[in-house]
């Protein structure tokens, strides 16, 4: 299992210059291995439709939607919280870590708020 942070999806669906190597990583895997925070649909809906429109930014919400998207409820939230304290993250952050983290699914990123953390693997 492996979990793809915001930055990953946008580099993906705006083709950014990173868009090859996470292209790499989420194309060798099922859909159903892929684990998405609901935070990261947010925030890809927002910035692909900021940035390609409306119809790319629900392509690119129907594309997330085929993975295994994590809610944030009480038990993810208070696991974010500990490790929002534990490594001085934001919110958002964390909850994308938690997510994964409660999956046992490595997080590719290329978010230096992440580096060095366990489970993370820099893009």
């Amino acid at each position: 299992m492996i979990s793809v942070d915001s930055y990953g999806w946008i580099e993906r669906f705006t083709s950014g210059p990173k868009a090859p190597a996470y292209n790499r990583l989420i194309d060798a895997e099922k859909p159903e291995d892929l684990v998405t925070s609901v935070v990261v649909l947010y925030e890809v809906y927002k910035k692909v439709k900021g940035v390609k429109g409306e119809e790319k930014a629900l392509e690119a919400v129907a594309a997330l939607s085929q993975t295994k998207v994590v809610v944030a409820d009480q038990t993810l939230s208070l696991e974010a919280a500990d490790y929002s304290l534990e490594h001085g993250l934001h919110m958002a952050d964390a909850l994308v870590y938690a997510a994964a983290r409660q999956n046992s699914a490595v997080l590719y990123t290329s978010d230096e708020d992440l580096k060095g953390l366990p489970g993370v693997a820099l893009v």
